[in-house]
């Protein structure tokens, strides 16, 4: 609270501020003078009640009770004497001043449950069990929780993969005692995108593309802010092909590609250097136009999974997906918890997209 209030405070002294340069400029310009402050206990009697009646109890008291409160108040009187209509001004005002003082309180709470989204993500597997935590109405507080806990020194990680267990086994008591199937099954999307779109990223087993916002944010922990950085980059590395670079963010997996740039962010590999491929070698415009579309998304993630300094042109052959395999293994990939305690991964639990190839060294895998 005391950070809200010192923003609603700085936001009104340069509001303020702004009004008394502007008031004096024009009183200079047409009367050719300027008027001197009035004396500080003077304004600060004849001001302090409009700024009580006028203003929220709390921050007109926080205002009242600044160092600089007297030459504020000189300020206001100063506007009045200058024919500034305080009973308007002063509510419009505290309207900007709270208004910055919201916007600072929810960039604060949106980088917090970023933040913990993609910690939750790295440390806890895909599934119903991240998904109910990450679309809970009470996400925010957890992720408050959590904030707390990382400040007083605590392995908010190892919480979190010892959590998991538990959850899991409410996930399936609760499924036995309705009758449900505890398994998620896996979604269209989900067989249709596996293999080189999403070797060596952790996909949920339930990925619903049809749900855009949803996939992006709560499935692939892609917040809207980091979405718009990936989309210009793509414009970036696209200068003379807007039209196409729309075509691309647009296509039903773009999604699939904005995690494969956060994977690779994250693992500190140059992104732009990958995506200017997508102008240097064009071979994506050959076929028919209503198609463009997937041959960019297809170009796009093997400009990204090639190491740089690799040929990118069309002639080397493309990875093939073994379809029977795809359909019979879940795309999933099990609880990280013993690899954090230190015990050897178990490779059969691992799908077979996932495993070690080529071209693994495009990403950190989780």
């Amino acid at each position: 609270m005391q950070e809200a209030v010192g923003v609603f405070l700085d936001a009104w002294r340069l509001v303020t501020a702004v009004a008394d340069a502007v008031s004096r400029h024009q009183l200079r310009r047409l009367s050719g003078r300027e008027e001197e402050l009035p004396l500080a206990e003077e304004a600060v009697s004849e001001v302090a009640g409009d700024v009580q009646s006028m203003i929220q109890t709390e921050m007109a008291t926080a205002l009242t009770r600044q160092a600089d409160w007297p030459h504020m108040a000189q300020q206001l009187v100063a506007l009045r004497q200058a024919g500034v209509d305080l009973s308007r001004f002063l509510p419009e005002v505290a309207e900007i001043a709270a208004t910055s003082q919201d916007s600072v309180l929810e960039h604060a709470a949106t980088s917090h449950e970023g933040k913990w989204e993609r910690k939750l993500r790295e440390t806890l597997p895909a599934g119903p069990v991240r998904e109910a935590i990450v679309s809970s109405p009470r996400w925010p507080e957890m992720t408050a929780a959590m904030e707390r806990l990382e400040q007083q020194g605590v392995d908010v990680r190892s919480v979190l993969a010892t959590a998991h267990d538990q959850a899991v086994g409410v996930h399936h008591a609760v499924a036995q005692h309705l009758g449900g199937d505890a398994a998620t099954a896996t979604s269209r999307d989900a067989l249709l995108s596996y293999g080189p779109l999403t070797v060596g990223l952790d996909i949920p087993k339930n990925l619903n593309l049809d749900d855009r916002e949803g996939a992006l944010e709560k499935q692939l922990a892609i917040s809207p802010s980091e979405n718009q950085r990936y989309v210009w980059m793509v414009r970036q590395a696209m200068p003379d092909l807007e039209r196409e670079a729309d075509l691309l963010v647009a296509a039903r997996q773009w999604p699939l590609i904005a995690a494969r740039i956060a994977d690779m962010e994250r693992g500190r590999q140059p992104v732009a250097e990958h995506l200017a491929r997508l102008s240097q070698d064009t071979s994506w415009q050959e076929g028919p136009q209503s198609l463009m579309g997937r041959r960019l998304v297809q170009a796009a993630n093997d400009a990204l999974r090639k190491p740089i300094g690799a040929p990118a042109g069309p002639g080397e052959p493309r990875a093939r997906v073994n379809t029977a395999a795809a359909r019979s293994t879940s795309p999933s990939v099990g609880p990280l918890k013993a690899a954090a305690r230190g015990a050897a991964p178990v490779t059969p639990g691992v799908a077979a997209h996932r495993e070690a190839g080529p071209a693994a060294k495009s990403g950190r895998r989780r």
